[in-house]
């Protein structure tokens, strides 16, 4: 069974489709929801929470329909939303002890459940404190902690890396990336930040306009694009002198940006074509800095996309 399921779901405004007849499905496990901002993903959760009514179609969450059956809904999911909602005078442990016993659990059960969550997020020295005097990455972390509170099956997680410096961010996907491996707990994530998904999600849903672009597993969005990338240096013009010597030595050979080359593969054995690489950049004296197998990224397949 599906965790999520649409069928040619559609959310119309008077002067906007947000979603347009989505058909998309998602499995256990994480899965990216991407798209620029105004693709339609918030909207998406809101209707998946059964808080917004579609204007036609149908979806269910975790084998219940969100439109007739969004208490069930919300009763076994999660929900980080994206925007500063917390209250400033209060306590992330009262918080998620709160929103605990509104999910149905004894205080008892609240509150030992809310200890083991804001240590898992990494908020157990400062849990007691205001919420009003947390750092960004703090915030994030206690709407993370809510939306775990009552083990749930599924968490909806919206921009969870939103404003959160490069150190924050990288421990937030790392935090998203444990919920689904190691707590069992599907996790739908929302990004516009198409290289963090590459990075946490075993599947991604990528959204323009309202409408399914692409919906893969994330490792066939990464596949090998048949082009080698190298880097060199030694010299201002390194790049330009050694992609013309491999074109003199009948490769197909571009710019590939700063002291970058980008080979191409062709006809030939990758193994031939390294090899030349490397002979070629020791003939000219440079360094070779590295030489690795260019892959598809997300951004490629959105872009590709837009353009047809």
């Amino acid at each position: 069974m599906a965790v999520i399921e649409t069928r040619a779901l559609t959310k119309r405004y008077p002067r906007v489709t947000a979603l347009d007849a989505l058909d998309v499905s998602v499995g256990d496990g994480v899965t990216g929801l991407v798209g620029a901002n105004g693709a339609g993903k918030s909207t998406l959760i809101k209707i998946l929470l059964g808080l917004l009514p579609p204007t036609s179609g149908s979806a269910s969450v975790l084998g219940h329909d969100v439109v007739s059956e969004g208490a069930a809904v919300r009763a076994q999911v999660g929900y980080m939303p994206e925007h500063d909602c917390l209250p400033a005078d209060v306590s992330a442990n009262d918080l998620t002890v709160h929103l605990g016993q509104l999910s149905g659990l004894p205080y008892p059960a609240a509150r030992e459940r809310a200890a083991d969550v804001l240590r898992h997020v990494g908020l157990a020295e400062e849990r007691y404190r205001p919420m009003g005097g947390y750092s960004t990455g703090m915030k994030q972390r206690a709407k993370l902690a809510q939306a775990l509170v009552h083990d749930p099956r599924l968490v909806l997680l919206d921009e969870p890396t939103n404003g959160l410096d490069p150190a924050s961010r990288d421990e937030m996907l790392a935090l998203v990336r444990r919920i689904g491996t190691e707590f069992g707990i599907a996790v739908l994530v929302t990004s516009h930040l198409l290289g963090e998904l590459e990075r946490v999600s075993d599947h991604v849903v990528v959204l323009d306009s309202g409408s399914l672009l692409r919906s893969s597993a994330t490792s066939a969005f990464l596949d090998a694009t048949g082009t080698l990338l190298v880097e060199v240096q030694g010299r201002a013009d390194a790049d330009r002198a050694l992609g013309q010597a491999l074109v003199d030595r009948g490769l197909t050979a571009r710019p590939g940006g700063e002291r970058l080359v980008e080979v191409e593969v062709g006809d030939r054995s990758a193994d031939d074509v390294r090899d030349l690489v490397v002979a070629t950049t020791t003939d000219l004296g440079l360094g070779l800095v590295r030489l690795q197998e260019r892959h598809h990224r997300i951004e490629d397949v959105f872009r590709e996309g837009l353009d047809v």
